[in-house]
């Protein structure tokens, strides 16, 4: 009897945690090793956001963690931050969290529903002087659900394109152009938005069309030409060095 009872008691557990997991079916649809990234001057926050199940609830997650390493890994090499290849960590966006990293990544923001509260931190995040790179998402139908979901955030401006001579591309190492990288990504041509602060600065930098972490992430097993890679590479570093310094 007693065997019966811990069984039922077990399945009841089960059933509760499943539903659990359902109703937060916007969190996780399956479990994304967490990373403790070492103690150096540098660590980038991998933002975990509410989704609409677009990309299955996973999109936030998607090239985690070799991007995040093999950049961090290029940063190191080719810059003097103190920096090491772990240097990263998945946070949630609306945790306190949020506000001790200066850098955040975003993954297929196209997959965004917020809620209340992320929309609260983003803003806040945002205001606070940190900066986002939004990265892997294509399509109308994908921008328009991003746009309307940092819209919440900020109802009182809109995206503008972010043109190549913006300090954002060479506040490190300038690109020529962001084109290299275009035959090797769906959606046609590459274009970079940005949302600015009243001051000016640019808070959130979106590559429509591009795929960043792709390139990160597959650099090493020769499918795509160095130039894209090294385009993307040079990239995120500008990003990150940017966030640093404006």
């Amino acid at each position: 009897m007693k065997t019966l009872v811990s069984t039922l008691t077990l399945a009841i557990a089960i059933l509760v945690a499943m539903s659990t997991a359902l109703a937060q079916g916007n969190r996780y649809s399956r479990a994304v090793p967490r990373n403790l990234p070492p103690a150096t001057e540098f660590i980038a926050a991998r933002l975990h956001f509410g989704t609409n199940g677009y990309i299955g609830h996973m999109g936030w997650s998607h090239n985690y963690p070799d991007s995040d390493r093999n950049l961090n890994d290029f940063l190191e090499r080719a810059t003097g931050l103190d920096v090491q290849e772990a240097s990263f960590r998945i946070v949630e966006l609306g945790s306190e969290e949020v506000f001790d990293y200066p850098f955040a990544y975003v993954s297929e923001p196209g997959e965004m529903e917020l809620t209340d509260q992320e929309v609260t931190n983003l803003r806040e995040f945002i205001s606070r002087g940190g900066f986002i790179l939004m990265d892997d998402f294509d399509g109308p139908v994908q921008w328009g659900q991003m746009r309307s979901q940092v819209l919440r955030a900020f109802p009182e401006t809109d995206f503008m394109p972010v043109d190549l001579d913006h300090v954002v591309f060479s506040v490190h190492t300038p690109l020529d152009n962001m084109q290299a990288m275009s035959q090797y990504v769906p959606g046609g041509n590459i274009t970079y938005y940005g949302l600015f602060t009243n001051d000016g600065r640019l808070g959130i930098l979106a590559g429509h069309n591009n795929d960043l972490a792709n390139f990160w992430d597959w650099y090493e097993d020769g499918a795509v030409p160095l130039k894209p890679s090294t385009d993307a590479f040079r990239l995120g570093t500008n990003a990150v060095i940017y966030s640093l310094t404006h």
